[in-house]
């Protein structure tokens, strides 16, 4: 190009315009996925069962709009159903009948813990904590305690911290002496973005990120 000056500007406003786009356009694009998900599994089960009592309902569009109602309605129902008592000893039945289940039983554990740990009343993910890698002290690492209860493993003394990885949902969980974990003063999802981020996004942006021991 004969204008060098030019060139440069031209490749600087390409790589901003990246920078401001692809975050908002892979969020968009998540969540369109999301929803095709839900609209090829659940909305659409719902919608042909609706079209099958109501066969005025053309398909197409109406049926999946009206299988989204439906779910939308039946999660506030079931919700509302667990806070009634007679109601919360049905559903109790339900998951003890899920939990004896062979095969199933596994699944359902695994991602009743899962949600729970998420959106549960008593989120597991809640108590930061930086790990102390080595014997000197130099290496850390953030996560976030677990279980601080393994007796029944016989580690009494040991707590279990699961660490996430950075650019990346997955994570490793590791069991240390509580005596290596030193409690952070920052909200669970401020130390999340830090790790995910890899160390880019400040944990301590709007908010104060000072250590308090641990007093275990």
């Amino acid at each position: 190009m004969k204008n060098p000056l030019l060139f440069r500007s031209l490749i600087r406003f390409f790589f901003q315009g990246l920078l401001i786009l692809l975050p908002a356009v892979l969020t968009v694009y998540l969540v369109y996925l999301i929803f095709a998900a839900l609209n090829n599994t659940v909305f659409s089960a719902i919608g042909s069962v609706i079209q099958v009592f109501f066969p005025a309902i053309s398909p197409g569009a109406e049926t999946v709009l009206l299988g989204g109602l439906c779910t939308l309605a039946l999660i506030i129902l079931t919700g509302a159903i667990a806070s009634n008592y007679l109601g919360a000893i049905v559903l109790s039945w339900l998951d003890r009948l899920l939990e004896k289940t062979p095969v199933v039983k596994l699944l359902y554990n695994t991602l009743k813990d899962l949600f729970k740990a998420f959106l549960g009343d008593q989120k597991s993910f809640e108590a930061p904590v930086l790990v102390t890698l080595t014997p000197d002290g130099a290496i850390k690492a953030m996560g976030f305690i677990t279980n601080d209860q393994l007796d029944e493993f016989g580690l009494a003394q040991d707590v279990a911290v699961y660490l996430p990885q950075s650019y990346n949902f997955a994570g490793n969980l590791i069991i240390v002496p509580k005596d290596r974990i030193t409690r952070l003063d920052a909200k669970a999802s401020r130390v999340t973005t830090f790790v995910v981020s890899g160390g880019i996004t400040s944990a301590s942006k709007g908010e104060g990120s000072a250590l308090k021991e641990t007093t275990e």
